[in-house]
């Protein structure tokens, strides 16, 4: 670690401008720039890049850019400042890409239960726009309905799929590393601290059960893609041609 690598100074510092600027000029810039689902309105593909300089929290920018500089300077170091930019935006990208397939499977698993109760595709519409629905006919839990509703809305910010990514990259290039947690600070080798990271993402995505409203298979996403590339460029990182 130590002073910033130029790659991530400027990542740190475009992030920062994005979180606060909007902020001082009175600007929402979410309908933009945050991911939207496909099928919504303020849905576009520039998104899959300019979420992740989109933040949702003070603690979630600071989390994101600490994270970024301590485990992202000694690959930026490795690899070099190209190489590591095409690895974050990879990373990022596929998070996001990702991220949406996910919720694509989960809102259409929705959508055909509600059609099945022979509502029409303009009153599911009507529904998505207002949130309102007649409970007599859609049978529903409200949970259910409330989680399709959500999907449609609610968009992702955030740099912590192409964060994901590199945590993985650098658990597979310095496994023995020790790392520890706020809440848990007794140090454990990056090979088992990051895993142990995914894992989590992946009960809470699965089960429901998360605290706040986290994109857990966007930091999935981001794992998947950062192991991918990591691991070829270990691979055959010694082979000439």
């Amino acid at each position: 670690m130590g002073k910033l690598t130029d790659a991530i100074k400027h990542l740190i510092i475009i992030n920062v401008i994005m979180y606060f600027a909007p902020q001082f000029l009175n600007l929402d810039l979410t309908n933009i720039f945050a991911l939207h689902y496909p099928q919504n309105e303020h849905f576009g593909v520039w998104q899959y890049v300019t979420h992740t300089f989109m933040h949702g929290g003070t603690m979630h920018l600071l989390f994101n850019m600490y994270a970024l500089w301590a485990f992202g300077t000694p690959l930026e170091q490795m690899w070099g400042r190209n190489k590591f930019i095409f690895f974050y935006f990879s990373a990022g990208i596929g998070a996001g890409l990702i991220y949406t397939l996910v919720n694509y499977y989960q809102f259409n698993g929705i959508y055909e239960q509600i059609a099945a109760l022979g509502v029409s595709p303009s009153e599911i519409q009507n529904i998505l726009t207002t949130g309102q629905y007649n409970e007599n006919i859609i049978t529903l839990s409200n949970r259910t309905m409330s989680e399709f509703y959500s999907l449609y809305h609610t968009p992702a910010v955030g740099a912590s799929g192409a964060v994901y990514g590199i945590l993985v990259a650098f658990g597979l290039t310095f496994p023995n590393a020790k790392l520890a947690l706020i809440f848990f600070p007794v140090p454990i080798a990056a090979k088992y601290f990051i895993p142990l990271m995914i894992a989590s993402d992946l009960f809470f995505g699965v089960t429901k059960y998360s605290i706040g409203n986290i994109a857990h298979f966007a930091h999935i996403g981001g794992a998947i893609i950062g192991f991918i590339i990591a691991w070829y460029w270990k691979k055959n990182q010694f082979k000439t041609h």
